[in-house]
């Protein structure tokens, strides 16, 4: 089990769930915006957010984010020191570097005043900025990653600072995997998984989704993100259906649709890309069943609380707990009406 480290009250660690994080793609500095951003995250699920701090009039705009939102804020830095000492100062919950892009002389500063402020540090190592020395002994593999990310925490807990979150990414899940699998043999604190630069929606989607989901389903992983080159909101529901699938997390609704075939007696795409585009943020831990024939029916979405069959003859037949109900006329108007209802009421009693 992993030290539990606190960002704000959010604790990670420990027994404590699994948590989700993303990060701004907005300017900083640009405080309107990105507290918009943030706030637009947080209404999708995210519970940490990082921003970027690039220079100072992003510094500047770490409070007026601060008092906005309310979620954990972790500050990025990047190869300024200054930057990430002056950032201790402010309202930050949390930051995140790069050993690696700092000289001793001025990590060692760092390191220090983040103990002293009582502010946890993220060592982040990735494949790109592995220790020079481990790199040419070890070249760029998932070994490297863990005994660079291990030199780290050895130093920072030299200097007293004990409060202290790692994450070894690679943009190469089966590298991602294995360098976690080591890290959480040789690391007693809390590890944030993911796979760094994972590429476009679909690609990261999935590049995400096997590397967490072997991780998570091992026991490994204290906090994710699930990293697209795309805008942020989207990835908190890859993030939430790997963490639902696992059964880590419950909430939200749960479509269960077949894939059509030359049985398939109504439009299944169409009326599940609407349940999900209406109803994929509602809280409610719910299963529904969206089936394309009587072959995949009521029997094999037995589970289902609610769902629909298509029927030859274009109508569908409604069935709750596998228990059928009616037969509906017009499968996707009657049956979203019904949805709604039967939602309504779930949320009334």
């Amino acid at each position: 089990m992993k030290k539990v480290i606190y960002y704000g009250k959010v604790p990670i660690g420990g027994n404590n769930k699994v948590t989700v994080q993303s990060m701004t793609n907005t300017l900083t500095r640009d405080h309107v915006q990105t507290i918009k951003q943030i706030i637009e995250l947080e209404e999708a699920g995210c519970e940490i957010v990082r921003v970027s701090v690039p220079d100072s009039d992003s510094l500047k705009a770490i409070d007026r984010i601060k008092r906005k939102i309310s979620i954990p804020l972790v500050a990025d830095i990047h190869f300024n020191y200054k930057l990430a000492l002056d950032v201790l100062d402010t309202q930050i919950d949390a930051v995140r570097l790069n050993p690696g892009n700092f000289p001793k002389q001025y990590l060692k500063k760092v390191v220090l005043k983040a103990e002293r402020n009582q502010i946890p540090i993220r060592i982040g190592v990735n494949s790109g900025s592995i220790d020079k020395k481990i790199l040419k002994k070890y070249g760029n593999t998932p070994e490297a990653l863990v005994k660079s990310a291990v030199q780290y925490v050895d130093y920072f807990e030299s200097n007293g600072n004990n409060k202290i979150v790692v994450s070894v990414k690679s943009s190469n899940v089966v590298d991602t995997i294995e360098a976690y699998r080591l890290a959480d043999k040789k690391i007693k604190y809390p590890l944030h998984i993911g796979v760094t630069e994972a590429g476009t929606y679909i690609r990261g989607a999935i590049k995400s989704s096997v590397a967490l989901g072997i991780l998570l389903n091992d026991g490994i992983g204290d906090t994710l993100r699930v990293s697209l080159s795309s805008h942020p909101v989207k990835e908190m529901a890859i993030a939430y259906q790997i963490l639902k699938s696992l059964g880590l997390r419950k909430g939200g609704i749960n479509i269960i649709s077949c894939p059509t075939c030359a049985r398939t007696c109504i439009d299944i795409i169409s009326i599940s890309e609407e349940i999900e585009s209406r109803f994929g943020q509602i809280s409610d831990d719910v299963t529904i069943a969206v089936m394309g024939c009587v072959v995949n029916g009521p029997g094999e979405a037995i589970h289902a609380d609610i769902g629909i069959a298509g029927n030859p003859d274009g109508t569908g037949t409604l069935f709750e707990k596998g228990k059928i109900i009616k037969k509906i006329q017009n499968p996707k108007i009657e049956f979203l009406k019904i949805l709604e209802n039967f939602l309504i009421s779930r949320n009334s009693n």
